[in-house]
């Protein structure tokens, strides 16, 4: 059974960590937008309310799209602190 172990620089570490810090702010900039867009939508047809049957197919699929960056955003946010108490623990910087 072969085992290879990875060993991760510093380097290597702040980079990623750049890389998904970078990553969030595009997401949350991304659904600013998006809930502009369902603002923008929600006005123009004059129905705010998505259980109507009325509610604009637009902003139903934007409200979608806003829900899974949401999670997106979570996800990584829960990886960022989980990878830096990780740090804390072991010591590594």
């Amino acid at each position: 059974m072969n085992m290879h172990h990875r060993f991760e620089t510093a380097r290597a570490s702040t980079g990623r960590e750049s890389t998904v810090r970078k990553m969030l702010s595009d997401l949350v900039l991304a659904c600013q937008q998006i809930e502009a867009d369902i603002a923008t939508e929600e006005a123009r047809a004059g129905i705010y309310d998505q259980s109507d049957a009325r509610y604009p197919t637009l902003a139903r699929s934007l409200n979608e799209r806003y829900d899974n960056l949401k999670g997106t955003i979570a996800t990584l946010e829960m990886r960022v602190t989980e990878r830096s108490q990780q740090k804390l623990v072991t010591g590594a910087a």
